[in-house]
């Protein structure tokens, strides 16, 4: 077994030397950790043409009261599922609370809430996620594949997609622009 500790709300950031090219730059907001393996939202890559209001429209809910926003590529498993990231001042059907940071919801039900302005006052709107099997995330964190972060809900919320890796990094206290692929030799 690895001895590798997760919770609830931190943020896994993808490494220059990740070989899998879906994941470059990714910051993954890892939401269940279990014994059953571990599940995320990426949240750094909008999607080009998905808008929130074309989703909501989608399930016949009205958008006009809705400001429209990218909707994020949550990751390459079920690319057509639907997961809503935000805070917690909103709690619904079937939410997760992730650690004391946000919530994770995959429910009709914050969308309708959301459209009619009553849902949470942030939040961040994806399709698919990223999943490991049990033991699998542990044993690529002994790897040169990924950092683990304090999960920054300003980050997560307030933090333009594009600049959420790096944003990751600088918390952490990290210059992003020195991590360089590979390592080295002496």
């Amino acid at each position: 077994m690895y001895d590798v500790r997760f919770y609830g709300g931190q943020f896994l950031l993808a490494l220059p030397a990740m070989t899998d090219s879906r994941f470059d730059h990714s910051v993954i907001a890892l939401c269940v950790h279990d014994e059953n393996g571990a599940l995320g939202i990426a949240v750094e890559e909008e999607m080009e043409g998905v808008g929130l209001r074309d989703l909501l429209e989608s399930f016949d809910i009205d958008a006009s009261g809705v400001p429209d926003r990218r909707v994020l590529r949550g990751g390459p498993i079920e690319p057509r599922r639907g997961f809503v990231l935000h805070s917690l001042d909103w709690a619904g059907q079937e939410m997760i609370q992730v650690g004391r940071k946000w919530g994770l919801s995959g429910s009709l039900d914050i969308l309708k809430a959301i459209a009619a302005g009553t849902g949470p006052s942030r939040y961040l709107v994806a399709l698919g996620y990223a999943g490991w099997t049990a033991g699998q995330l542990e044993k690529e964190m002994t790897g040169d594949s990924w950092f683990l972060a304090d999960g920054d809900p300003d980050i997560l919320f307030e933090t333009p997609a594009e600049k959420r890796w790096s944003a990751s990094f600088a918390a952490a206290g990290i210059d992003a622009s020195h991590l360089v692929c590979g390592a080295g030799s002496a």
